[in-house]
């Protein structure tokens, strides 16, 4: 019988518990993820019981009450706090979304966070982006032309061509579609990603861009492109109801079409 062994420290032990104080009128149980690489010693799970009748509604709310009045050794990201920066990305209740937008009251029993899944862990809820970021970049994001500027205005496009990259820009970054994307977990070294894939889908459809072609050559992989398999994890993921599954459908089928 073949047998497996899980890698050095990665076995999820039982951590501490953080009893509300008494008198605590309406308490819940947020069990956290824990995990410092540098400690040597296996990931964890707190349970800190917080008091929700001085709490803010929102998830980030319990976890910045929790750092500030209860453990302040716990380390997550944050900023905007309002579902714009994707800064406070990860996974509660086993769904991938933004704490500072997740309403406690959206989850029964224990709110259970994690950190996005399938990325290496910097501490805690923090995951390691370097890769996601670079991949973005990879797609050039940026404008690329080569007709030069009018020299007395900006470069023009119709309201019907700008309401076609509305919501393709409106991505945010905060890696909810593509930390839930199985081809993405087993081939990340290669596979772009839902999230830089509607990036490039993007700049494709920009009536400005003058790239389009190399930009297409550019995906015509069997990796970079061709390993999206429409699960649509990326898709009912998304906290900006962002669809880039059908962005994805959309690249591969401009490239069918000048193949043809």
């Amino acid at each position: 019988m073949a047998q497996f062994r899980l890698p050095a420290n990665s076995k999820i032990v039982s951590g501490k518990t953080y009893k509300a104080a008494p008198g605590a009128k309406d308490v819940r149980a947020f069990k956290i993820y824990r995990f410092d690489p540098d400690s040597g010693e296996n990931p964890r799970v707190d349970t800190y019981e917080v008091d929700m009748t001085t709490c803010g509604p929102m998830v980030l709310d319990a976890l910045i009450k929790i750092k500030n009045e209860i453990d302040s050794t716990l380390t997550f990201r944050r900023s905007c706090r309002e579902g714009i920066c994707g800064s406070c990305a990860m996974n509660i209740d086993g769904l991938n979304t933004l704490a500072c937008t997740k309403a406690c009251d959206d989850v029964k029993g224990a709110v259970k966070i994690y950190p996005l899944p399938h990325m290496p862990v910097v501490k805690d809820l923090v995951p390691d982006l370097t890769n996601f970021y670079a991949q973005y970049a990879a797609v050039k994001p940026w404008l690329q032309t080569r007709t030069p500027a009018p020299p007395d205005r900006e470069r023009l496009q119709s309201k019907e061509d700008q309401e076609r990259i509305d919501r393709p820009a409106a991505c945010i970054l905060c890696a909810c579609c593509s930390t839930s994307c199985p081809s993405y977990w087993w081939n990340s070294d290669r596979y772009l990603g839902p999230a830089a894939l509607l990036a490039a889908y993007r700049w494709i459809i920009d009536s400005r861009d003058e790239a389009t072609g190399e930009r297409l050559d550019a995906l015509e992989d069997p990796f970079r492109l061709y390993r999206c398999h429409t699960i649509m994890n990326c898709t009912e993921a998304c906290p900006k109801d962002l669809n880039p599954a059908r962005a994805i459908a959309e690249i591969k089928k401009k490239i069918v079409e000048r193949n043809h």
